[in-house]
């Protein structure tokens, strides 16, 4: 397997390991694309709809939702490294030995990992704040490490 990069998280983790403010950018980005979908059909009834009070999300907008989900936090990082947010903020997820994340550990990371994270409060999310090597919870969990720049074409 190819790595993207050389490195070693535990020897050269300042300069590689992504900046806290750019995860919370990028976590920021992903959160607005999820809420789009549903937001953006909420408009479309508000002004193309019955004009009925009652109109809201149906199980097809929330269909959307998943879909656009695992678009975001399975497919594209699977192919990428790359979330939409991660890709905005010129981070992306790797291995910690600078190969490739593989889907079992994707989703180890993005679907158990996010889900103990936010059962913590988010405190999983910050650890990364303060952790040496930048690594969240889900990322301990996974044994990935976001980094800083772009995947090598």
């Amino acid at each position: 397997m190819e790595k993207d990069i050389e490195f070693s998280p535990s020897a050269q983790t300042a300069p590689i390991r992504a900046p806290f403010f750019l995860r919370c950018a990028a976590l920021f980005i992903d959160y607005m694309v999820l809420v789009a979908v549903p937001v953006s059909w909420l408009l479309f009834l508000k002004f193309f709809g019955d004009g009925s009070a009652k109109a809201g999300l149906s199980l097809t907008v929330w269909l959307f939702v998943l879909i656009a989900w695992v678009i975001n936090f399975i497919a594209l990082p699977l192919f990428r490294g790359q979330t939409i947010g991660k890709m905005l903020a010129g981070i992306a997820i790797l291995n910690t030995d600078g190969t490739p994340v593989r889907l079992s550990r994707l989703l180890l990371r993005n679907t158990f990992g996010y889900l103990v994270t936010m059962l913590t409060f988010g405190l999983g999310f910050f650890i990364a704040g303060i952790n040496v090597s930048g690594r969240a919870l889900h990322d301990l969990m996974a044994g990935t490490i976001v980094v800083a720049g772009r995947r090598k074409k």
